[in-house]
């Protein structure tokens, strides 16, 4: 006897739960944290267009100096590495986006509750 009610109880959590309107998904307002604001502050200093252009200007010198800078010792190369490698970080976002028309951002469409909507 026991047993039935253990299904019975699962079943009606289990019913529940999938019949549910979509009232936990919802998107949430939490508590900020302290350093976002300055996160933030630093993500739009860096996908900026100033940004854009520093970044394509350190492609291009870094590039030229690789392909045309003849014999480099191991540390000045390393260096222009480390900028092509920089400036191509700080870039990337801004050229996919200009390439395939979206970024790397995930949009997130208000849905009408399914159960309560009329047609």
């Amino acid at each position: 006897m026991t047993k039935k009610w253990l299904h019975i109880l699962l079943f009606t959590l289990c019913v529940c739960a999938v019949l549910m309107p979509d009232a936990f998904a919802g998107p949430g307002t939490g508590g900020k944290l302290p350093y976002e604001d300055w996160l933030t502050s630093l993500r739009n200093s860096a996908t900026g267009p100033v940004a854009y252009a520093f970044g394509i200007i350190g492609i291009v010198v870094a590039g030229g100096i690789l392909i045309f800078g003849g014999d480099l010792n191991g540390f000045f190369r390393t260096m222009c590495v480390i900028v092509l490698v920089m400036a191509l970080l700080v870039t990337a976002n801004t050229i996919m986006t200009d390439l395939f028309k979206t970024s790397a951002e995930i949009a997130c469409a208000a849905t009408p509750n399914v159960i309560g909507a009329a047609a």
